[in-house]
């Protein structure tokens, strides 16, 4: 049986002799399966097969055997995903998909496969759900552009309820400019119409790609490469635009780059008219041209991945680009944190600092950039406080647990304190 190392290989001599590739699922096998099942992490939330990975573990071998066998039959179908919602910055809630474990491990076979063919395809400022990509070289790359390169403006665009509407047939068609196996694209059909399960009924899924399903992230790159990287690459090399201009993307977050106002003018108007070819339209009030750089910027921001962008000045009073935590985000996490602490708040502080340390050294990890010191201090307090909160609130017995005692607990067990991880080039 073939595995996904080879499977590497041949995909990319065929790409390299016929512009496609077939055959693609022999690498569907016992061998790729069991690899995907023994990467899936433990404790994780299940869907409607309410199955779990020690489940599924206790007879791994023919289970996978069934399951092979169904996929040659094509009797394997996914199931629904289960809906579920997390909160957003803003208030709303955010809709995820999780599949049923089988479907988990087909899925991460099937996105590994596509990673493959479209990996040396996707364009370098493309940075969502990549290999040895992420949100900090993107927000890098921002920096670098805005205050080494000629640029005055940026055009802040949303994509109204990307995922949500992502267009099958579209995505098909964009599939099968590369992929000439009919059973692999119908699976990817199958996935996508595999529908949704929401407080016990059956939602069905006509366009849209659930967020939390494995393919999903690389699917959204795919259709994204045709309908906007593409396009923009293609402005570029014809020398549609004239003077410099960057397009930055993170999955469905997005930011261009230009010199001349008049060039971003006239971007932002046929982005509008591309987006719509594909069933996709931009959230008006939520996509500016917002002036930034030395020469053209003023007090206006704007928010990405996370940060707000601030024109700003150093301490000799020259320009610089400065990123703080968005408040919305600052916000959000805030409310998770004292949402978790309630949970675990007749946890003993000795149990309970080493899980919160680890969910504190996650956040300093991404937040924690140059000049974003003090939004790490806010969070880091607003912790202590929140703590301190729930500890007091675990007696009846007034006065128990003094401001005083309870921070010389945090230092003897030691509370995790801001730390600035990524300096260079910031």
């Amino acid at each position: 049986m073939k595995t996904m190392e080879q499977a590497k290989i041949e995909i990319d001599s065929q790409m390299k002799r016929f512009g496609k590739v077939n055959s693609l699922m022999q690498y569907i096998n016992a061998v790729t399966l069991e690899k995907k099942h023994q990467e899936q992490p433990k404790d994780k939330a299940v869907g409607i097969d309410n199955v779990t990975k020690e489940m599924y573990e206790e007879n791994l071998y023919e289970n996978l055997r069934k399951l092979i066998e169904d996929m040659k039959k094509f009797s394997y179908r996914p199931l629904p995903v289960k809906r579920k919602y997390i909160p957003k910055g803003n208030g709303k809630m955010r809709p995820l998909g999780i599949p049923s474990y089988e479907d988990k491990i087909v899925q991460g076979a099937l996105r590994e496969i596509l990673d493959i063919i479209y990996e040396p395809k996707f364009y370098d400022f493309s940075y969502g759900f990549r290999n040895n990509k992420d949100c900090h070289q993107a927000l890098l790359d921002v920096n670098h552009h805005i205050m080494f390169d000629k640029i005055n403006y940026v055009l802040d665009a949303d994509i109204k309820g990307f995922f949500d509407n992502l267009n099958h047939d579209w995505l098909i068609k964009f599939l099968e400019n590369e992929i000439a196996d009919k059973n692999f694209i119908r699976y990817i059909k199958r996935f996508l119409i595999g529908g949704v399960m929401e407080e016990g009924k059956l939602l069905e899924t006509s366009k849209g790609t659930p967020q939390g399903g494995l393919i999903s992230p690389v699917l959204a790159n795919v259709y994204l490469h045709y309908v906007l990287d593409n396009w923009f690459n293609a402005l570029k090399e014809k020398g549609q635009i004239k003077g410099d201009v960057y397009l930055v993307r993170y999955a469905d977050d997005f930011v261009v780059l230009f010199q001349y106002y008049n060039e971003a003018k006239k971007f932002y108007e046929e982005l509008k008219i591309r987006l719509s070819k594909f069933d996709l339209e931009l959230e008006e009030s939520k996509t500016r041209i917002i002036p930034v750089g030395r020469f053209t910027g003023g007090k206006e921001t704007f928010d990405f991945l996370g940060f707000t962008h601030i024109n700003g000045k150093n301490r000799k009073g020259k320009y610089k680009f400065i990123r703080h935590t968005s408040k919305k985000k600052l916000k959000q996490k805030k409310v998770n944190m004292k949402q978790w602490l309630r949970e675990n708040m007749h946890s003993s502080l000795k149990e309970l600092l080493p899980k919160l340390n680890i969910k504190l050294e996650g956040h300093y990890r991404y937040y924690g950039i140059f000049d974003n010191f003090k939004a790490l201090q806010s969070f880091t307090n607003f912790t202590k406080e929140a703590l301190y909160r729930c500890m007091t609130r675990r007696s009846q017995r007034k006065g128990w647990l003094t401001r005083e005692k309870f921070l010389k607990m945090l230092e003897t067990l030691g509370l995790t304190r801001p730390k600035i991880y990524l300096q260079k080039g910031y």
